[in-house]
C-alpha cells in the first residue's frame, strides 16, 4: 500500500477512564467507560469516535461513487451505530448498522450507490469479514 496519510494519536491514563490526544492537538479529548458499561459517561469512548469515523468516510465514499454515477446526493448523510458486547470466550465484539439517507434519488439506484460506497470505503474494507455491518437506505 502506497501511505498518502497516517493519523497518529496516544492515549494515556487508565485505558477507557484515561485521555486521548492526536499528534497535531486537533483531537485532544477525556474518555470515560459508558454508564451501560458500568463507568461514569463523563467523556468520549472508543465506540463513539469509531461510530463518527465510520460515518464521515462512508460519506465520503458516498460522495465518490455518486459523483462517478453523476447522481444527486443533495440534503444526503450516513448515521452509524456501534454495538459493543462480550463474546463467548471472554472478549468483545463490535457490529456496525449505518443508515444512509439519499432523499432525492430512488431506492434502487440509492442501494447501488451505497453498495459500491460499502466496496470503496476504508472503514468497511477493515471491518469486512471480521464484524457484522449492516447498511440500510433511507430515503428521509
Amino acid at each position: 500500500m502506497k501511505t498518502i496519510y497516517t493519523a497518529e494519536a496516544l492515549a494515556t491514563g487508565a485505558g477507557r477512564d484515561g485521555h486521548g490526544r492526536s499528534a497535531d492537538g486537533r483531537l485532544d479529548l477525556d474518555l470515560a467507560i459508558p454508564q451501560e458499561m458500568g463507568g461514569s459517561g463523563e467523556g468520549t469512548n472508543p465506540e463513539q469516535l469509531f461510530a463518527v469515523g465510520y460515518a464521515a468516510c462512508f460519506h465520503s465514499a458516498l460522495q465518490l461513487v455518486a459523483r462517478q454515477a453523476e447522481a444527486d446526493v443533495t440534503d444526503s448523510s450516513v448515521g452509524s451505530r456501534v454495538h459493543i458486547g462480550p463474546t463467548d470466550d471472554g472478549g468483545f465484539q463490535l457490529a456496525v448498522e449505518l443508515e444512509v439517507t439519499l432523499p432525492h434519488l430512488d431506492t434502487s439506484v440509492a442501494q447501488q450507490l451505497a453498495d459500491r460506497a460499502h466496496e470503496v470505503c476504508p472503514y468497511s474494507n477493515a471491518t469486512r469479514g471480521n464484524i457484522d455491518v449492516t447498511v440500510t437506505v433511507t430515503q428521509d
